[in-house]
């Protein structure tokens, strides 16, 4: 072959070879692809960017997604350091609410988690404001942003006073999408220690029984009590349902010596215990 004829295709060549290396660079992963925008808080030159499955703050217990952007770079920081506080103003006090920490998220670069459990709110959703403090670099940073919380349609959370004098907050977090089946039930138990502090309450057990009002009252067989779980800190248990509906997850709660402290049983003559959730599917 002529020279004339190998030096353009040499240099053919060459420029697809230099085409294809340039379009190999990965696109971008978006690490909350599967997660809704519940809220964008600006501060200064960082946004702070709240998700989670709905795209909304509800009563009763929220995985929270996070990611903080450089609004100068339209990068997200790798390195940050968070801690939350979530304020309910009322008439005449406030108050906080049970609250995880928040930690970077396995797998991934740009996210952070955790959970808040919000015990109550008003009929608009008002009332709430949430508090993010942050690091960067050594440098610290605040922003105090109000929010919505929405009323859950059925009661998944429960604050009450049990008979030791202690207030108690209990959420229901499994499962999240129920079956005719027997269930993985996941409930978080905390206390008031303060208006600020919820800690978590360990070795405990929460007696189940689950009911359908609307069918007789029946029961289902094969439920298992909660109990800690010394890992996560939270209360495991099975729960069997037979059928879709609205069921009643009737509930006692007994300290370490099976002293029970808040709910009853279930007779033919008492239909509920006054501690339960609610599930419908």
């Amino acid at each position: 072959m002529k020279l004339k004829y190998i030096l353009p295709l040499v240099l053919f060549a060459l420029i697809t070879s230099c085409s294809t290396d340039d379009n190999d660079d990965p696109a971008p992963i978006n690490e909350v692809a599967d997660l809704l925008l519940i809220k964008e808080i600006v501060n200064g030159d960082q946004t702070i960017e709240l998700y989670n499955e709905k795209g909304m703050f509800e009563t009763g217990y929220n995985a929270i997604s996070i990611r903080l952007k450089n609004n100068t770079t339209d990068t997200y920081f790798e390195n940050a350091m968070f801690s939350w506080m979530p304020i309910m103003q009322m008439p005449t006090m406030q108050h906080s609410c049970p609250k995880s920490s928040i930690t970077k998220a396995a797998g991934k670069d740009t996210v952070y988690e955790g959970f808040i459990i919000y015990q109550m709110t008003n009929t608009d959703g008002s009332g709430w404001s949430l508090t993010l403090e942050y690091t960067i670099d050594g440098v610290d940073y605040s922003v105090t942003e109000t929010i919505d919380v929405m009323q859950y349609e059925n009661q998944n959370v429960a604050s009450f006073m049990a008979t030791d004098d202690t207030r108690y907050i209990l959420a229901l977090i499994a499962p999240k999408d129920p079956s005719i089946a027997i269930n993985t039930m996941k409930v978080g138990l905390f206390k008031m220690e303060n208006m600020m502090t919820f800690p978590v309450v360990e070795n405990y057990t929460i007696a189940l029984d689950p009911r359908m009002p609307g069918m007789g009252n029946h029961s289902s067989p094969n439920n298992t009590d909660l109990t800690f779980n010394n890992v996560d800190k939270l209360y495991y248990g099975n729960l069997s349902l037979t059928m879709t509906g609205y069921w009643k997850l009737n509930l006692k709660l007994m300290d370490e010596n099976d002293t029970v402290l808040k709910g009853e049983d279930v007779t033919e003559e008492n239909e509920a215990s006054s501690l339960y959730l609610e599930l419908e599917f």
